[in-house]
């Protein structure tokens, strides 16, 4: 799995029309979830007993638009939770985790497509590539593999903090200039989105 980054941490919202600020790229960083398909052979070859990390919520995650905030708080306490939780009873919490991550990739999922993004967007398409990926742990955690939920847990709380940091907070300055309300989910005035079209990951294309 591939997963697209934004190339600088806090996107600069410039005119949208005109697809100018800092690029979202296909990006090389080492992306966290690759390890996850192949905790079979990890695991014959170390059997020794996984001390999961910890998570928990920090304000530096603030994106500015309180209803994502809320839902980014909520997922950070669950996965915290999760982490903290014995491996033969993860499987309950980390299917109210996945259900709840469904529904708050759902939510902004919705709000770029109220706003102008293109249905095939790369911050959608992340958000396809990591559900799919988190789907598979279920499967792979029944049949035995105990220890891929905290390799799973591991590598969200890696890599949340970077798309918090990235692609959310440039939504949420995205949402913010065209003047999208997201606890109503409507937009102040819908002629600020007349032809804007946007397939990147804030107010930008991919490359």
């Amino acid at each position: 799995m591939r997963l697209f980054l934004c190339s600088d941490s806090r996107i600069r919202l410039a005119d949208t029309q005109r697809r100018q600020g800092t690029s979202c790229v296909n990006s090389r960083i080492r992306n966290p979830f690759l390890k996850l398909m192949n905790t079979a052979s990890a695991a014959a070859v170390d059997s020794s007993p996984v001390h999961p990390a910890s998570y928990q919520w920090s304000d530096s995650l603030l994106t500015g638009d309180a209803r994502m905030d809320e839902t980014h708080r909520e997922f950070a306490e669950q996965l915290g939770a999760l982490l903290a939780t014995p491996e033969a009873d993860q499987l309950p919490l980390y299917r109210k985790f996945l259900a709840h991550t469904i529904a708050h990739f759902a939510q902004e999922d919705r709000w770029m497509l109220a706003t102008g993004f293109t249905a095939g967007n790369c911050h959608s398409d992340q958000h396809a590539m990591i559900l799919e990926t988190m789907q598979a742990v279920v499967r792979h955690y029944e049949k035995g593999e105990t220890d891929i939920i905290n390799r799973m847990g591991e590598a969200l709380a890696e890599w949340f903090d970077q798309h918090a940091a990235s692609m959310d907070a440039g939504l949420a300055q995205h949402l913010q200039s065209v003047g999208f309300d997201s606890a109503t989910e409507t937009l102040a005035d819908a002629s600020t989105l007349r032809n804007v079209t946007v397939s990147g990951c804030g107010s930008v294309s991919c490359s």
